[in-house]
């Protein structure tokens, strides 16, 4: 049967040589029939000319090339979307997620009748201030999410070629891969592993990029976002309606003192409320609005398959 294995790559020309060597070990080691698709996200340095190289020398390894950087989620679409496998698996560019875990995962999703083995980080090598905002972030996912999601899961899985093609189903713009992983069902097992930090070139997502990828799950998969607005926005009656209550036994009682200080704080206070409500509410609408243009998730400038 066809393995198909899914690779992003995006400015990794220090990593592609390592990376290449790792990958052809771990997949030969399992079966001679496979497919490596990189999917060059709009790479800037010699990234796609190192990737056409392998192309060239080993027929089993295809390039697709995307007309510009679309970001990681739109690259692993665009690459699974043209996997062929009867299983497929799904790996980051930079060595993090190591090949050689690829076979017991796959031996498990066999053996023990999954669609879906994802891979668990138990540690990640990684900065205390990266390390601290990631798990962070995947305990509130977890707590706030509505498909009930895992902590410590990233993109790294082994899959059926039906849950792709459930999962290809899926066409939202703002992609958060493991949730949509999960959103689809299917019995799903995980692989415990250790995830290491780089030692070849430098993260290519940036702190910004990690929000934004927050934000989309978040967004996405929970209407916390808005239950936060409803639950801040009863705080505040609550809160103007005691002080505004005191306010008028004093004046009844005539010992309200004059002062600005009071007026200010109630004026700042809802303001920034109204605002933070606004700000929110701006980002459901502009996912609608996303949705509602249509464009591509990706566009492929060619394919090197031969």
């Amino acid at each position: 049967m066809l393995l198909s294995l899914v690779i992003p790559v995006f400015n990794e020309q220090e990593v592609i040589p390592a990376l290449w060597q790792e990958v052809f070990q771990a997949i030969t080691s399992i079966t001679d029939d496979f497919e490596v698709l990189f999917v060059d996200d709009g790479s800037t340095d010699n990234s796609l000319q190192l990737l056409l190289g392998i192309q060239q020398s080993e027929k089993r390894a295809k390039v697709i090339s995307l007309s510009r950087n679309f970001g990681h989620q739109a690259a692993y679409t665009a690459g699974l979307t043209f996997a062929k496998g009867d299983f497929i698996a799904m790996m980051d560019g930079d060595l993090q997620d190591p090949p050689m875990h690829i076979k017991p995962m796959l031996e498990m999703l066999q053996n023990q009748n999954f669609e879906v083995v994802y891979g668990s980080r138990t540690e990640r090598n990684e900065s205390y201030f990266k390390q601290q905002l990631t798990s962070a972030f995947h305990r509130l996912f977890k707590r706030v999410s509505n498909i009930n999601a895992p902590e410590n899961v990233g993109n790294f899985c082994v899959m059926t070629r039906q849950a792709l093609d459930t999962f290809l189903e899926l066409k939202e713009k703002n992609r958060y891969l493991p949730g949509l992983r999960f959103f689809i069902g299917f019995n799903q097992g995980k692989y415990a592993y250790e995830r290491p930090d780089r030692t070849i070139g430098n993260a290519k997502m940036s702190y910004s990029g990690l929000f934004k990828l927050a934000f989309d799950a978040l967004f996405s998969f929970s209407n916390f976002p808005l239950k936060f607005c409803f639950y801040l926005g009863i705080f505040g009656v609550v809160i103007f309606f005691i002080a505004g209550t005191i306010s008028l036994v004093h004046k009844i009682i005539g010992i309200a003192s004059p002062g600005w200080s009071s007026t200010l704080i109630s004026i700042y206070f809802l303001g920034s409320i109204q605002l933070l409500f606004l700000g929110i509410i701006g980002e459901y609408v502009y996912r609608i609005y996303v949705e509602s243009q249509n464009r591509p998730i990706y566009i492929v400038k060619k394919i090197y398959d031969k």
